[in-house]
């Protein structure tokens, strides 16, 4: 009797048992993404406030936040990757 191991290649073996160890880790790297690009929309819009002189009181604590969920995204996407590496290892 052959075991599954046997019938896949190792290339395939080694992704599937890294995506065992990690799941779903695309769909977050997504999240992280999509989130990011929100916040920095939302970065632009409220420093094209600011330079116009537009609502400063609620404008300025609003860039705050927007450029801290950039940060944010940006720190959990590196994280992200650099446990990727340690799962699978140097190639």
């Amino acid at each position: 009797m052959t075991t599954p191991k046997s019938k896949l290649s190792p290339e395939i073996y080694a992704r599937l048992k890294a995506e065992a160890k990690a799941p779903y880790r695309g769909l977050r790297q997504f999240i992280y993404v999509g989130f990011g690009a929100s916040g920095l929309i939302g970065a632009f819009v409220f420093l094209a406030q600011l330079l116009a002189g537009r609502n400063i009181e609620s404008a300025l604590p609003n860039l705050a936040l927007q450029v801290g969920v950039v940060a944010l995204m940006v720190g959990l996407f590196r994280w992200e990757q650099r446990a990727n590496r340690r799962i699978s290892g140097p190639k």
